[in-house]
């Protein structure tokens, strides 16, 4: 217990960067997991293009890479910026493509006649989409949304190795201090299952609120 009574701080600071980092990349995920979302489905060919890209590319490529491409390849290009808003950009831009395919399997669950519907009324495609088609899509998705957001919330433990203060990362400076390497894991995972479960009840409640009957 001590492991934890004595780095309080240390251990707080570590949760509260794996909390800001979830939320930030979460938002940027879903700002991003829509956007490409609604360009795989659009009528438009060069933007159903860009969205298959941008899911290929993303959802085959190693987050490992992907933070060493953000991180040390922008300032190159003479982007220099924080290390946590990269590790956001890694993290959401990741996250964003398997958004993405979430939502464009729930746009695919709506009958074809609902869009047609609309468009016969005189609706464009952004309204289509927005007003008719994804509120009904929200309703199947919300399961797999919240598993990818899980999932972001976990793979944010990388970005202790880029010099980015998260949770993970406080084995390090305790294990210099010589305290219980095994201690300092459990504290730690207890640290995640916290974050965790916090966002799997937010989407239980989304769920049972909006989602499908099964």
């Amino acid at each position: 217990m001590n492991v934890l009574t004595d780095n309080f701080s240390t251990f707080g600071d570590g949760f509260l960067g794996t909390v800001e980092l979830t939320v930030y990349a979460s938002l940027l995920a879903l700002v991003l997991g829509f956007l490409m979302a609604s360009f795989r489905v659009a009528p438009v060919g060069s933007f159903r293009a860009f969205g298959a890209v941008w899911v290929a590319v993303l959802r085959n490529t190693p987050l490992t890479l992907l933070f060493f491409a953000v991180l040390l390849g922008l300032p190159r290009f003479g982007l220099v910026l924080p290390f946590k808003v990269f590790a956001v950009l890694a993290l959401g831009c990741y996250t964003s493509a398997f958004i993405c395919e979430a939502l464009r399997s729930g746009i695919n669950t709506v009958p074809k006649g609902q869009g047609e519907a609309a468009r016969s009324l005189g609706m464009t495609f952004g309204q289509t989409l927005s007003m008719v088609v994804l509120p009904q899509a929200f309703r199947s998705v919300i399961a797999p949304v919240g598993s990818n957001l899980i999932a972001l919330a976990k793979n944010s433990a990388i970005a202790g190795a880029f010099s980015v203060t998260e949770l993970l990362g406080t084995y390090k400076t305790l294990n210099e201090l010589g305290y219980n390497i095994i201690w300092t894991f459990v504290w730690i995972a207890l640290g995640y299952l916290i974050i965790t479960l916090a966002i799997s009840a937010v989407f239980n409640i989304l769920e049972k609120r909006w989602g499908v009957a099964r």
